[in-house]
């Protein structure tokens, strides 16, 4: 096997070494880099203001920034609002001036995490801003609609960055196993299998595929590995996949809105899954509980009045004396079986919360059908992530009143079939 370069004396991390320099390099983000598109224009033009990326981890934010100070020709100077204070940002500002007075050259004053500076060290930007002193450009992975000041907000163009899908990742493995010597095709470092792993195992960050491929090849070194990795070593070297929720931030909003659309909505399997999800990342199944009985007051009501007290204190005697099946159970582990497969995948954007002025603006809520202003309470709509579209998870017995839920889901399918034919069908 040929030797990885990556032990050949340079000691910066793969993930540095592979990061693009031009946007050809660029892997994503076709929605705002592709051909027309604005922030695409913008830095072939060479005139990108003051901007918030707003994006996932390993999306690209700091790599893009970087590319706009190159196309630009402007000083890049990186900043972290976690390590770092307003006074440094003075000293920023003072060379900024410098720069530009003797050199003539701007200053893209890049503020990573820019969302953990509280509201009154935000303002700080402002003036150095306004007066063209720096071009800032902010990289945050939490809702600037809730964590930045409208005065900045103002100042700056939101750009929302997304995150990378499987074939993405799959180029970027690729990519570095020919810079460190190890293309699969030609020395065999890693099976298709393992890259396969790889790929998953990123959940859309490119930083986390080429962190976890350095670790992959640096076990390969060391145990002196003479044929492809298999998918068994890649498992060895990774840590179990977390899935992408935050209890505190707008993951945690965007899946509870899911699950209660899909409630509202009739779609077992689409609550399943987010019900999943939440559960995966960690949910206080209380608050959960919670929600259930919201929805059980506000969605199904006298329509069904067992939906709150099955909520409530009589669940037990209400089980006991029920007709059996097990097949909401079976679904469950199906859907959790599906939330650990595809741990990543974001809500549609019909069915996400819109509390915010910029969050309609990029289209959360748009198109979404509010099951009440139908005759039968059910507009047909998708609820599921697109790659997990047509999954059916819950498949009702003729046990008791389960035989009347699967009558119910039948005619729900049927007219989600006939909306499907028609042309004009959401």
């Amino acid at each position: 096997m040929t030797e990885p370069t990556l032990f050949q004396g340079s000691a910066e991390p793969l993930a540095a070494r592979m990061r693009p320099k031009t946007l050809d390099q660029f892997l994503g983000q076709e929605h705002l880099l592709g051909p027309g598109k604005a922030l695409g224009d913008l830095i072939r033009r060479g005139d990108v203001g003051s901007c918030i990326f707003w994006g996932p981890p390993g999306s690209g934010k700091t790599t893009l920034a970087r590319i706009i100070a190159n196309y630009t020709g402007r000083h890049f100077e990186p900043f972290s609002a976690v390590t770092e204070g307003v006074a440094r940002v003075r000293e920023i500002i003072k060379e900024a001036e410098e720069r530009l007075k003797y050199h003539g050259q701007g200053t893209i004053l890049f503020c990573d995490e820019i969302h953990r500076f509280n509201k009154g060290q935000q303002d700080a930007f402002l003036p150095w801003v306004e007066n063209g002193i720096i071009t800032l450009i902010g990289a945050t992975t939490e809702n600037p609609s809730f964590e930045l000041t409208s005065a900045l907000l103002s100042r700056c163009r939101v750009f929302v960055l997304e995150p990378l899908n499987d074939d993405h990742i799959r180029t970027v493995i690729e990519r570095a196993l020919r810079e460190t010597g190890c293309e699969m095709r030609e020395a065999g470092c890693v099976s298709a299998e393992g890259i396969d792993l790889l790929v998953t195992h990123a959940q859309g960050d490119a930083r986390r595929a080429l962190n976890t491929l350095e670790a992959l090849l640096k076990h390969i070194h060391a145990s002196r590995i003479s044929h492809p990795a298999s998918r068994d070593v890649v498992q060895q070297v990774l840590e179990k996949p977390l899935p992408v929720y935050d209890k505190g931030g707008e993951q945690h909003f965007n899946l509870i809105s899911a699950l209660h659309k899909a409630v509202r909505g009739s779609d077992a399997d689409g609550a399943l899954y987010w019900l999943a999800r939440m559960l995966a990342g960690g949910e206080d199944p209380l608050y959960i509980a919670r929600r259930l009985v919201r929805m059980a007051i506000e969605d199904i009501g006298l329509a069904d009045p067992r939906g709150l007290s099955v909520a409530l204190a009589e669940a037990t005697i209400y089980l006991a004396t029920a007709p059996k099946s097990n097949r909401a159970y079976v679904a469950f582990g199906e859907a959790q079986a599906a939330a650990e497969k595809h741990p990543a995948e974001a809500v549609p954007l019909h069915i996400r919360n819109a509390p915010t002025g910029l969050m309609k603006q990029l289209g959360y809520g748009t198109g979404y059908q509010y099951a009440f202003d139908s005759e039968h309470a059910y507009l047909p709509q998708e609820y599921l992530p697109e790659s997990l579209r047509g999954s059916t998870w819950y498949k009702p017995s003729d046990s008791g009143y389960e035989k009347t839920v699967h009558e119910r889901m039948a005619w729900w399918e049927s007219m989600k079939q006939k909306a499907s034919r028609t042309p004009d069908a959401s």
